[in-house]
């Protein structure tokens, strides 16, 4: 049992990395928990010029559903990160990351 769930969580993180690294925005492969902390990138086509953790968060939730933390929120080291919990399954993530690579 502890194999299986030890695959599905390993299967939902480098699912999300993955995306995340061919959206072009630099994500922390994490080793031990369902959390991934992600660059908040420099802009895009669709972007300003510059964003913050919160202002990004609110970009990826209003123009793709998708839902993750500012860093700002866990003190000023987390400025520039924003946090995605991996708590779906690897279908509804890959689905997510095609909603962020449209947005960004």
């Amino acid at each position: 049992i502890l194999s299986a769930l030890r695959n599905t969580w390993q299967g939902r993180r480098d699912a999300l990395y993955d995306e995340l690294i061919k959206a072009g925005i630099h994500a922390l492969k994490p080793k031990a928990t369902f959390y991934l902390w992600a660059k908040v990138p420099k802009g895009g086509l669709r972007a300003p010029a510059k964003w913050d953790s919160v202002s990004f968060a609110a970009h990826l939730l209003d123009m793709a559903g998708v839902l993750c933390t500012p860093g700002s929120g866990f003190g000023a080291a987390g400025e520039g990160y924003v946090r995605f919990a991996q708590t779906v399954p690897v279908d509804m993530i890959k689905e997510a990351a095609e909603r962020i690579k449209k947005v960004i």
